[in-house]
C-alpha cells in the first residue's frame, strides 16, 4: 500500500570545489616555461526542483541523505578541472523548505521552481592565475572550497482549491471519493484517516481541486492526535468546507458544537505561511457547511432542524447530501466552483516587476575585526574566511601569500588600531595563528606608520652624510679628483 509521508528532515551536502595545480611548463629548449598550473573545477550544488509527477515526500524518508558531486582538481599545461554536476531533487507541488531553526527559506509552488539548497564550493586557483609582476612563478595553488551541508526541513502542504474539515469519520473521504475519482480508504467502521486525500472534481466544463484534512479533535491545534500533522494542508486551500456528521451518537456533540470546536482550532493554528499574499488570511477564507449522512432518519430530521440556526449563527451556505445514495452533491459541486471562483477573482492580481538589472558582487568585501576577552581577536568576514580556507598551510609562499591579501584587505590596519601586539592570537574561521605584522625579511622593527620604515629613514641619513663627506674630500687640493 503506498504510504504518504508529508514531512522529513534532509542532510544536504554539496560538493567540494576542485584543488589548484601548482605546475611549471617544462619543454625541452625552453628553461624558463612559466607556471601552468590550471584551476580546480566547482562542486556541485543541491537544487530542489518542483515536479508534478511527485506528489508524496517518501523517497525522502528512506533517504535522506542527497550528496552532490565535487569538483576535480586542476591539471598542468593549464588544463582545469571539471566541475561537479548539479544534483536536482524532484519535490512535491506546495513543498516548504525550513531551516534547522524553522526559519522558512522556500515555498515552492508551480512546475519547474527551483532553490539551491546547499551551494556547492568554489574551485581553487592554479598557481598559472595566481601569477603576477611580482610573483610571477608562485609554488603554489589554491585549495578548494568546501561545499555548504545543511539540515533542511521539507513540510508539503497540499496545493487544493477546496479543504474539507471535520471530526474523524464525519464523512470527509467518502465525499472525496463520490466527487471525484480519488480512491482513499473507506470501511464501514469507525476510524481516521491517516494521510490527506486529493481529488480533481469537474463542475461542467470547469475543475476544481479537494483535498480532506484527516479528522481533527479539540487540541489538534496544540499538537494532540494527527491534527498538528495535517493542519498545514489547509493553508493553501482557497475554501474551507466543514463536513458534519449529523447521525453521529457520541454524547455532547451537535452540529452546532461541532462547527465551533473545528473553528476554534482553526483560530489557534498559526499557519507557517504567515503573510501569503496569495490566500490572505486563514479566519478570511470562505466557508460552507456540509450535513453529511442524510440517508439516515434520525440525521435527517436533525440536518432540517439546524439548517438554519447555522445559517443565521454563521452566515455561510449549507448543505445536506447523503455520499451513500449521492443525493444533493450536484448543487454542493456547483456552489463550491462558485465560491472558490470568486475568491480567486477577489484576490490582488500579481503585478510583475519592472526587471532591473543591477551587478551584484560576488561576495561581501567587509570584514570586522573584534577581541575575544583573552587578549586576541576574532576576525569576521567572508572573504576571509574563504581565503584562510583555500590555503595550504605547508607551503610558506602560500602563507605569504594569504599575508598579503589580508594586508591589502585592511584587516592589518585594524589589528593595530585595536591595539594588536607581535605574538597576540588572531583567528580566522577554524584557524588561529600567532599574528606578526608584515616587516621586509622577517627583520624585527618599531611598529612605525604605514608607508614609513625607520630603517630606511636612518640609511638616507648616512648615505646623505657620506655624500657630503666625499665633496668635501674632492674639493680639498691633493685630493681625489
Amino acid at each position: 500500500m503506498p504510504r504518504f509521508v508529508d514531512r522529513v528532515v534532509i542532510h544536504a551536502r554539496a560538493g567540494n570545489g576542485g584543488n589548484g595545480c601548482a605546475s611549471v611548463h617544462r619543454e625541452k629548449f625552453k628553461p624558463l616555461g612559466g607556471p601552468d598550473g590550471g584551476n580546480g573545477g566547482r562542486g556541485g550544488s543541491v537544487v530542489l526542483v518542483v515536479d508534478p509527477q511527485v506528489h508524496t515526500l517518501l523517497d525522502f524518508h528512506f533517504r535522506p541523505h542527497v550528496v552532490a558531486a565535487s569538483g576535480k582538481p586542476g591539471a598542468g599545461s593549464n588544463r582545469d578541472g571539471a566541475a561537479g554536476v548539479d544534483l536536482e531533487v524532484k519535490v512535491p507541488d506546495g513543498t516548504v523548505v525550513l531551516d534547522e531553526n524553522g526559519r522558512l527559506l522556500a515555498d515552492l509552488v508551480g512546475a519547474g521552481t527551483r532553490f539551491v539548497a546547499a551551494a556547492g564550493g568554489r574551485g581553487g586557483l592554479g598557481n598559472a592565475a595566481l601569477a603576477s609582476r611580482a610573483r610571477k612563478a608562485p609554488g603554489f595553488a589554491l585549495l578548494g572550497e568546501k561545499g555548504e551541508v545543511r539540515d533542511l526541513t521539507l513540510e508539503l502542504k497540499t496545493v487544493a482549491d477546496v479543504g474539507l474539515v471535520g471530526f474523524p469519520s464525519a464523512g470527509k473521504s467518502s465525499l472525496v471519493s463520490v466527487i471525484s475519482a480519488a480512491k482513499p480508504k473507506i470501511a464501514d467502521y469507525p476510524f481516521t484517516t491517516l494521510a490527506p486525500n486529493l481529488g480533481v472534481v469537474s463542475a461542467g466544463e470547469h475543475t476544481f481541486t479537494v483535498a480532506d484534512v484527516p479528522g481533527l479533535i479539540p487540541g489538534a491545534s496544540a499538537g494532540r492526535g494527527l491534527g498538528l500533522d495535517f493542519l498545514r494542508h489547509i493553508e493553501r486551500c482557497a475554501v474551507l468546507v466543514h463536513v458534519i456528521d449529523c447521525a453521529t451518537a457520541e454524547p455532547g456533540r451537535d452540529p452546532i458544537s461541532d462547527i465551533e470546536a473545528l473553528e476554534a482550532e482553526l483560530a489557534a493554528y498559526t499557519p507557517t505561511l504567515q503573510g501569503d499574499s496569495t490566500l490572505g488570511d486563514l479566519a478570511e477564507r470562505p466557508r460552507a457547511v456540509v450535513l453529511n449522512k442524510i440517508d439516515v432518519p434520525e440525521a435527517r430530521e436533525m440536518a432540517e432542524f439546524v439548517r438554519e440556526e447555522i445559517a443565521r449563527r454563521f452566515g455561510w451556505p449549507t448543505f445536506t447530501v447523503s455520499t451513500v445514495t449521492r443525493e444533493g452533491l450536484r448543487p454542493l459541486i456547483f456552489a463550491l466552483w462558485d465560491m472558490v471562483s470568486a475568491y480567486r477573482d477577489a484576490q490582488p492580481a500579481a503585478v510583475a516587476p519592472r526587471p532591473v538589472i543591477r551587478p551584484i558582487p560576488v561576495d561581501e568585501t567587509g570584514f570586522t575585526v573584534e577581541p575575544d576577552g583573552h587578549g586576541g581577536f576574532v576576525v569576521h568576514g567572508v572573504r576571509p574566511q574563504r581565503w584562510v580556507n583555500q590555503t595550504d598551510f605547508d607551503n610558506d609562499e602560500a602563507v605569504g601569500y594569504l599575508a598579503d591579501r589580508l594586508a591589502r584587505l585592511g584587516v592589518e590596519d585594524e589589528l593595530l588600531r585595536l591595539g594588536a601586539r607581535p605574538g597576540c592570537a588572531v583567528t580566522i574561521g577554524d584557524v588561529t595563528f600567532d599574528w606578526e605584522p608584515q616587516t621586509p625579511a622577517g627583520v624585527d622593527v618599531p611598529l612605525s606608520g604605514r608607508g614609513t620604515d625607520a630603517r630606511l629613514e636612518q640609511t638616507d641619513r648616512v648615505s646623505a652624510a657620506e655624500r657630503k663627506a666625499a665633496r668635501r674630500e674632492r674639493r680639498r687640493p691633493g685630493g681625489p679628483s
